[in-house]
């Protein structure tokens, strides 16, 4: 019988953490009273910025999602009978659902000019980064070559982190 949720044995608590993040993007508030306004130059900069973000976030977490097929899970063990992936999307980057999503995240924040909207981005980045250190501790023990790609490919930021 698995242990309860609460005890995080699964990475419970990281989804549960992450759809309350989910939640602050679409419904909290964007920006504070006393925050600098955007200036226009770079409103329309990081609106354009953002908009690539948001498709290309679309792009790669979708692209990560479909290599996974059946595999795809929210927690961070994987599932029986699971194939390590190293090749599309994950050439890219070693999780790309979290990339993409983060890259979405972010995407939003510069797309409506949310000073806030970048904090909870950035919120949302330090949890998927737990999340996923947590998640590479169950796929080095279940998969032989793992240390391997890691070594190679970057954790959620393709070509830097």
């Amino acid at each position: 019988m698995p242990s309860p949720w609460w005890k995080n044995s699964r990475g419970e608590l990281f989804v549960i953490a992450q759809f309350i993040v989910f939640g602050l993007l679409a419904l909290a508030p964007r920006t504070l009273p006393g925050l600098p306004e955007w200036s226009s130059s770079f409103k329309t900069v990081s609106t354009f910025a953002g908009g690539l973000l948001l498709l290309s976030g679309t792009a790669l977490a979708a692209a990560g999602s479909l290599k996974l097929g059946r595999n795809l899970t929210p927690l961070i063990t994987p599932k029986t009978n699971a194939v390590l992936q190293e090749n599309g999307a994950y050439a890219l980057v070693r999780h790309p659902i979290y990339a993409g999503i983060l890259q979405m995240a972010f995407g939003w924040g510069l797309w409506i000019h949310g000073w806030l909207t970048l904090g909870y981005a950035l919120l949302l980045f330090i949890i998927f980064d737990r999340k996923s250190r947590r998640e590479e501790e169950y796929l080095r023990k279940t998969f032989t070559g793992y240390a391997s790609y890691s070594r190679r490919v970057k954790r959620l930021i393709p070509f830097i982190y």
